[in-house]
């Protein structure tokens, strides 16, 4: 796994880093992790990704549940907005994943809202 130099040194890199390989996975746009430690309490990270449907939006998420549990053994603290699958946040503690679809990530446009967090593009590694 190539973290970027910002993530090797958080405790929580290696998590935030699975989880944007897993929504890379299932084709993801646009996947961004805001470093919010510094200005929230919530969490240590938002990890931020488009999918283009609903059945999309699902297998991302999945395969974010899916690889977090068989790597780190975790599980989300909680789970909303599945059964409508426009919005569906993973709430993991540390990291807080929201997977959209792009009129809702759009709608309410949390890298604004949060623009005052350090902001870490995802770069697939290259096969």
């Amino acid at each position: 796994m190539n973290l970027p130099k910002n993530l090797e040194a958080h405790e929580s890199g290696n998590l935030v880093w699975s989880i944007a390989e897993a929504a890379d996975d299932r084709k993801a746009e646009n996947i961004v992790l805001l470093q919010v430690n510094e200005v929230s309490y919530l969490a240590d990270f938002f990890v931020v990704a488009t999918g283009f449907s609903r059945t999309q939006v699902r297998a991302i998420a999945d395969s974010i549940e899916d690889k977090l549990e068989k790597e780190f053994d975790k599980t989300p603290l909680r789970t909303e907005g599945r059964k409508d699958g426009t919005w569906i946040l993973q709430d993991y503690g540390e990291v807080i994943v929201h997977v959209f679809l792009p009129q809702e990530r759009e709608f309410y446009n949390l890298e604004a809202f949060w623009g005052h967090a350090e902001r870490i593009e995802y770069q697939p590694a290259l096969s």
